[in-house]
């Protein structure tokens, strides 16, 4: 005990001597020692520079913010290679619909020029290229789109000006795209895109800028819009079809669907009480599982993996392109920093780190540039409560309308899915002949087989989603309309009946290659249906049984075409 007093005195006096110094007297080098380690000893204990990272604080969206751009980067992805792969045939030169005859035709609309009437009409950055080669624009574009996302999707980065660039090359396909990018997901992309712009710093590429936080308006815009879409979703049908109210459409869903795939044919096949109890659980999530969203915290990232599971099963159990991954993003925003950090590793320069040293932070005095910031997201929030009323309005319609916009940039717009359900599937089936006479008895007809439509009875339903056949999804609704209301099937048609390279590509089998092609083509209704599983018909390998229904349009040959295309201004297809 008495050994260690001198100590305790020794320190003592050294305090007093710190106590005693008088002003502008010169500090002790380990005072300066002291004073100076003392901000770095302070971030190592409460940052570290080894093991796990702090935990961090709610109600701050800094990780959010790159899984939101990472998942919405990677939906951009999916959906520019799409348009790569299928543009050409679909909307190219020599495409079932070509753009350049649509644009000529809004051209003349619009009075003859290319002004703000005709940019309004239809936004696309087709209208300032080069006609001469629209294949290679629609090329540049999708590629452009590609590199962009993928950039985003890999290193988690993006800013203003990229963002505004995915958006605007997708807004020029969607434009022209026609009845093939006719579906309430291209508006749902374009709007989800938009809000992705807002959600980024103007230049920066670092991951977790740290002047420029996420803005809390945009976070709930993209709430806004989960709640809408959902919604939407579940009010149309709830006011479309009977079955919906009286618990049975899921009884027919699996087996009408556009395009099913595997899973499907086994959860058909489900007992009533199933089917009952899913569409129950339906109705929960769409009607009332969107309010959570309002209630806290808790209750919204609630809300978020909910969504996130139920959108889930919809993907296991049918294709439905990129629908569901796309309505998954919305609900990212239902979690902030504290939910997410799991999904980051924690190590000493992680994104985890950087967050949490931000929110130890005291607040910056904000700069010019910060209030500008802030005055953009405020003029955009109002901007996009403005555009909402008629979308509002039309959810508390009694004749509501769905996937319609209300604005040509499609920045705000009314969603819904399957308000009606079709209880039979036909299905049109496409049969070429290398008969003279197509009356002939003993002519043999061949089919073609698309790449997901069912077909033959033995083809496996295919899996496919995210990615997306617009071929085969407008054979699901052409099947249920007449050819008088789809003319592009007779341009199909026309060019598998001259061995059409690119009307080949969107096809997965051709009966007559290396024959040449055939000299008629027509067109047979069926109506399909899943076999039974442990029948007969399954224990023989077949996926579907089906039975004839009528022609859908009689046999056709080139010649006599000839006039239905002029008519068109579609080129005569050449045999290849």
């Amino acid at each position: 005990m008495a050994a260690s007093i001198p100590n305790v005195r020794d320190k003592s006096s050294e305090d007093s001597a710190v106590r005693k110094r008088r002003p502008g007297q010169p500090k002790s080098a380990q005072e300066s020692d002291l004073k100076s380690n003392k901000p770095e000893e302070e971030d190592k204990r409460k940052h570290g520079t080894k093991g796990p990272a702090p935990p961090l604080q709610s109600g701050t969206f800094w990780l959010t913010r790159i899984v939101l751009l990472r998942f919405l980067a990677f939906i951009y992805f999916v959906a520019f290679l799409v348009a790569y792969h299928q543009n050409r045939a679909l909307i190219g030169e020599k495409g079932l619909s070509p753009c350049r005859l649509y644009l000529r035709s809004v051209k003349r609309y619009v009075g003859g020029k290319i002004n703000l009437a005709a940019l309004s009409y239809t936004p696309t950055l087709l209208w300032f290229m080069d006609w001469t080669d629209m294949d290679a624009n629609l090329d540049h574009i999708a590629l452009g789109g590609l590199a962009l996302s993928a950039f985003v999707l890999v290193s988690g980065c993006a800013n203003m000006v990229l963002m505004f660039l995915l958006w605007l090359l997708y807004h020029s396909l969607v434009s022209v795209g026609q009845i093939w990018y006719s579906f309430g997901w291209e508006s749902q992309l374009l709007e989800t895109g938009f809000l992705g712009i807002f959600l980024c710093p103007l230049w920066s590429l670092q991951r977790v800028p740290p002047n420029t936080p996420p803005s809390g308006i945009v976070i709930w815009a993209f709430r806004w819009l989960i709640f809408r879409i959902m919604l939407g979703a579940g009010l149309i049908k709830i006011r479309g079809d009977q079955c919906w109210r009286d618990l049975t459409c899921m009884d027919y869903h699996y087996e009408t669907q556009p395009v099913p795939n595997p899973l499907a044919y086994y959860m058909h096949q489900s007992p009533q009480w199933f089917h009952r109890l899913e569409t129950l659980t339906n109705h929960f999530i769409e009607l009332v599982v969107p309010f959570f969203v309002f209630m806290g915290r808790r209750m919204c990232a609630l809300q978020g993996v909910l969504q996130i599971l139920f959108q889930t099963l919809l993907i296991l159990s049918g294709n439905l392109s990129f629908l569901n991954w796309l309505t998954m993003v919305p609900s990212v925003a239902c979690f902030d920093d504290a939910s997410l950090s799991f999904l980051f590793p924690s190590g000493p320069k992680g994104v985890v780190r950087q967050v949490s040293r931000i929110q130890s932070e005291e607040r910056p005095v904000p700069t010019k540039g910060m209030l500008i910031r802030r005055a953009a997201n405020v003029s955009v929030g109002l901007l996009l409560a403005y555009l909402s009323v008629p979308v509002l309005l039309n959810l508390l319609s009694a004749r509501q309308i769905m996937n319609t916009s209300y604005n040509p940039l499609r920045i705000v717009n009314t969603y819904g899915a399957f308000g009606s359900i079709t209880k039979e599937r036909t299905e049109v089936v496409l049969q070429g002949t290398l008969s003279l006479d197509p009356s002939d008895p003993s002519a043999l007809w061949e089919e073609y087989e698309f790449k997901c439509k069912p077909g033959g009875l033995a083809q496996r339903p295919c899996l496919i989603s995210p990615y997306h056949y617009r071929l085969d999804w407008l054979m699901w609704f052409a099947a249920f309309q007449t050819y008088e209301q789809n003319e592009w099937v007779i341009h199909l048609a026309g060019k598998l009946l001259a061995n059409d390279p690119g009307a080949l590509a969107l096809i997965e089998h051709n009966p007559f290659l290396g024959r040449g092609p055939p000299r008629w083509l027509r067109g047979e209704h069926f109506k399909y249906k899943f076999s039974s599983l442990g029948g007969g018909h399954a224990a023989e390998g077949r996926w579907w049984v089906r039975r004839r229904i009528g022609p859908y349009f009689p046999a056709v040959n080139l010649t006599g075409l000839r006039g239905y295309f002029e008519a068109r201004d579609w080129p005569h297809p050449e045999i290849q």
